[in-house]
C-alpha cells in the first residue's frame, strides 16, 4: 500500500499572496526614506536661536513637525530645516514680534500610491491567511477549498507492491482471517454472489483487545483483494465546529463510492458511536450524534452500484455502541480479533523472528509458551527489544538470552541497578521474593516458578518472582484461585515468619489479592456464603479488564457479607502461605541466604531447591 497525497495549491496561493502583500506593505512604509528628499534635522533650542537673531524667514507648524527657512545673506530664501516641536506657548509671540511668516502645516496628503496600497494590503492580507489555513484544514481525499474543514482526514491507500500487506504478515487469528476471506472473494468476483441474489454484509465489525491486530487485519484485506483503502479514526470526524463530522463522514463516502469497489476503514469506532442511551449525548444537536447519525445514514445509503464499498471499523469496546450500529443492513457481522493461543503466538514470533538476524539454537516455541496472554504487538515490541539487547551487547544475531531478558523487560520492567538498598531492605527483599517462591512451587494450581531477583526493576519493584505459565488456561476453578492468593501474599508472610514485622512491600500484592478476591465473590459467585449470584453489573466483552464494572446496588447487609467472604478467603490464602513457609523454614533460611550472595537464581540450579519444598494439603484452609 502506499499513501496517495494531492498537492496543496491554497497553501502555494496563500504563500504568494502573503509574500506580495508584505513586499507592498514595506514599500509603502519606507518608500519615503527610500526615495524621497531628506530634510535636515536642526534642535529647537538652536531653531529659537535663528529666531531671535533674525534669520529665519516663514515657518510651518506642524503637529509632529516644524519646517521653517532661512535667510541668505543676501536676503534671499535659503535651505528648508525641520525640528521637533515641543510645548511652547510663546512660539507665536516670538515670531510675530520678528516679523516672521508662520502658519500651520496643513494635514499630510497621501500619494495614489499609498491609496492603492491602503486598498489592496488588507484584502492581500486577509485572503492570503485565509487560503493558508484552508490549505492546512484541507483532507487528503481532494484539494483544499472554501469549505475544506469539512473535508474527510482519511489516508487513502492504493496497492503497491513495496508495502502491501496480505494475509500471509497477520498470524494467531486464523478464524478471523477466515470470516474475512469471504469479503475479499467478493470484492474480487462479486458476480459469484450477486448471480444467486446473495448481499455481501456492508459492514463488519472487528473486536478485540488492543494490540491484537485489528488494524493489521483490515489493512490485509484491501491488500487481498487488490482495491483502495480509506483509513481514519473514529475520533478525526468530530471537531470544534459543529456539523463538520457529518459532513466529513459525506465527503468520505463520496470518495469512496468514486473508487468503488474499495473498503472504508474505521478506527476506534467508539469514540463517535457510543450508545446515545449511555448518557454520552448532550441531545439531539451534540456534534458526535449528529456524526453518528449521519454515518448511519450513509451506512443505509448504498444504493446497487454502491454495493462495493465495505465498511470495516474496529473497537475494544462493543458494548458502549449504540444498537443502531449493530443492527443487521449495518455492522451485520462482529468479528473476534482475540489474543493468541500458544500455536498463534509461535506463528508470530515467526513472522517477527524472520525480520531480525536469529542466532542458532533459539527456541521460538520456548518463548511461546513463556508469553501467554501477550497479544500481537506485544509479541512484535518482544522480538524489537531483543534485537535491541544484542546490538547493544555488540552481537551480529539475536540469542535466547536476549528474547529471555525481553521477556523480563516486558514484565517486569528495566533493571535498576543503580537503586542501591540498604543490608537490612535488601535481606528484606530476598525473604519476600522466596517466600513468594517457596509457597508457588508448593500451589499446583500455579505458574513454574523460573527466576528469583533481588535487583529492581520498574518503577518500585525493589525484587520479584517470576513465574511462567506451562500452558494457555482459559478457565480456572476456585482452588487455583485460591492457590493465587496464597502465592500473592507469600513474601508478606514470609517477613512475618522470619521478621516478625511487615513492611510496606506488599502493598501491590495486597491489592491484587484483594482485588482477586473481591471478583471470586461478587463476579464468579465462588462464595458458598452468598451462593450463585452476581453482585456487579457484568459488562460483556470487556477485554480490557481494567475494572470498570461498579458493584450492584446491594443492601448494606449484602455489602457487609461481600466483605467478610472476601476478608475471609484473603486471610485463608494468608493462613495457608504462614502455615507452607513456618514448615519449610530451613529452605527458607537456605535459599535466602543464597540469593543474597548472587542476586539472581534460576534455572536447574532454582529448581533443585524448589524441588524440596514439603507442604500438607494446600486447601484444607479453604472456605
Amino acid at each position: 500500500m502506499s499513501i496517495k497525497n494531492p498537492p496543496s495549491r491554497s497553501r502555494i496561493i496563500g504563500n504568494v499572496l502573503l509574500t506580495v502583500g508584505s513586499l507592498f506593505l514595506l514599500l509603502n512604509l519606507f518608500a519615503p526614506q527610500l526615495f524621497g528628499t531628506p530634510i535636515p534635522r536642526m534642535p529647537y533650542s538652536l531653531f529659537i536661536d535663528q529666531v531671535e537673531d533674525g534669520n529665519v524667514s516663514r515657518v510651518s507648524v506642524g503637529q509632529n513637525e516644524i519646517r521653517y527657512q532661512v535667510k541668505t545673506p543676501e536676503g534671499e530664501l535659503g535651505q528648508v530645516f525641520s525640528t521637533t516641536p515641543i510645548f511652547d506657548l510663546e512660539l507665536p509671540k516670538r515670531l510675530e514680534a520678528k516679523g516672521i511668516e508662520f502658519a500651520a502645516a496643513p494635514p499630510p496628503k497621501n500619494g495614489w500610491v499609498s491609496n492603492i496600497l491602503s486598498w489592496v494590503i488588507p484584502p492581500l492580507i486577509f485572503v492570503g491567511i485565509w487560503q493558508f489555513f484552508l490549505g492546512r484544514s484541507g483532507g487528503a481525499g481532494g484539494p483544499a477549498g472554501a469549505l475544506s474543514i469539512t473535508k474527510s482526514k482519511a489516508k487513502v491507500y492504493v496497492e503497491g507492491d513495496s508495502t502491501k500487506i496480505t494475509f500471509d504478515d497477520v498470524a494467531g487469528v486464523e478464524e478471523a482471517k477466515t470470516e474475512l476471506e469471504e469479503i475479499v472473494e467478493f470484492l474480487k468476483s462479486p458476480q459469484k454472489y450477486t448471480q444467486i441474489g446473495a448481499k455481501i454484509p456492508k459492514g463488519v465489525l472487528l473486536i478485540g483487545p488492543p494490540g491484537t491486530g485489528k488494524t493489521l487485519l483490515a489493512k490485509a484485506v484491501a491488500g487481498e483483494a487488490g482495491v483502495a483503502f480509506f483509513s481514519i479514526s473514529g475520533s478525526e470526524f468530530v471537531e470544534l465546529f459543529v456539523g463538520a463530522g457529518a459532513a466529513r463522514v459525506r465527503d468520505l463516502f463520496e470518495q469512496a463510492k468514486k473508487k468503488a469497489p474499495c473498503i472504508v476503514f474505521i478506527d476506534e469506532l467508539d469514540a463517535i458511536g457510543k450508545s446515545r442511551a449511555s448518557g454520552n449525548f448532550m441531545g439531539g444537536n451534540d456534534e458526535r450524534e449528529q456524526t453518528l447519525n449521519q454515518l448511519l445514514t450513509e451506512m443505509d445509503g448504498f444504493s446497487a452500484g454502491d454495493a462495493t464499498v465495505i465498511v470495516l471499523a474496529a473497537t475494544n469496546r462493543p458494548e458502549t455502541l449504540d444498537p443502531a450500529l449493530l443492527r443487521p443492513g449495518r455492522f451485520d457481522r462482529q468479528v473476534l480479533v482475540d489474543r493468541p493461543d500458544l500455536s498463534g503466538r509461535l506463528k508470530i514470533l515467526e513472522i517477527y523472528a524472520n525480520k531480525v538476524k536469529l542466532a542458532p539454537g533459539v527456541d521460538l516455541r520456548e518463548i511461546a509458551t513463556r508469553t501467554s496472554g501477550f497479544a500481537g504487538a506485544d509479541l512484535a515490541n518482544l522480538v524489537n527489544e531483543a534485537a535491541l539487547l544484542a546490538a547493544r551487547n555488540q552481537r551480529t544475531t539475536v540469542a535466547q538470552a536476549d528474547f529471555n531478558e525481553a521477556i523480563e523487560r516486558v514484565v517486569a520492567g528495566l533493571e535498576k541497578k543503580s537503586r542501591v538498598l540498604s543490608d537490612k531492605e535488601k535481606k528484606i527483599v530476598a525473604y519476600h521474593e522466596v517466600g513468594h517462591a517457596l509457597v508457588g512451587a508448593a500451589m499446583p494450581g500455579g505458574g513454574k516458578v523460573a527466576k528469583i531477583s533481588i535487583v529492581p526493576r520498574g518503577m518500585a519493584a525493589l525484587g520479584y518472582t517470576l513465574q511462567m505459565p506451562t500452558e494457555d488456561r482459559f478457565l480456572m476453578d476456585d482452588i487455583e484461585l485460591r492457590d493465587q492468593i496464597a502465592t500473592l501474599l507469600g513474601g508478606r508472610a514470609a517477613e512475618e515468619v522470619v521478621f516478625g514485622t511487615i513492611t510496606t512491600g506488599a502493598a501491590n500484592d495486597l491489592q491484587r489479592a484483594t482485588d482477586l478476591a473481591e471478583r471470586m465473590v461478587t463476579t464468579y459467585g465462588m462464595s458458598k456464603v452468598l451462593g450463585p449470584l452476581a453482585y456487579e453489573k457484568g459488562q460483556q466483552n470487556n477485554f480490557l479488564g481494567d475494572g470498570m464494572n461498579p458493584r450492584r446496588m446491594v443492601s448494606d447487609d449484602t455489602a457487609k457479607a461481600i466483605d467478610a467472604e472476601v476478608k475471609d478467603i484473603v486471610e485463608g490464602g494468608h493462613q495457608q502461605a504462614l502455615s507452607i513457609l513456618t514448615k519449610n523454614r530451613d529452605l527458607l533460611e537456605e535459599l535466602a541466604q543464597k540469593i543474597l550472595n548472587q542476586e539472581v537464581i534460576e534455572g536447574e540450579e532454582l529448581q533443585s531447591y524448589l524441588g524440596r519444598v514439603q507442604f500438607d494439603k494446600p486447601h484444607a484452609l479453604a472456605v
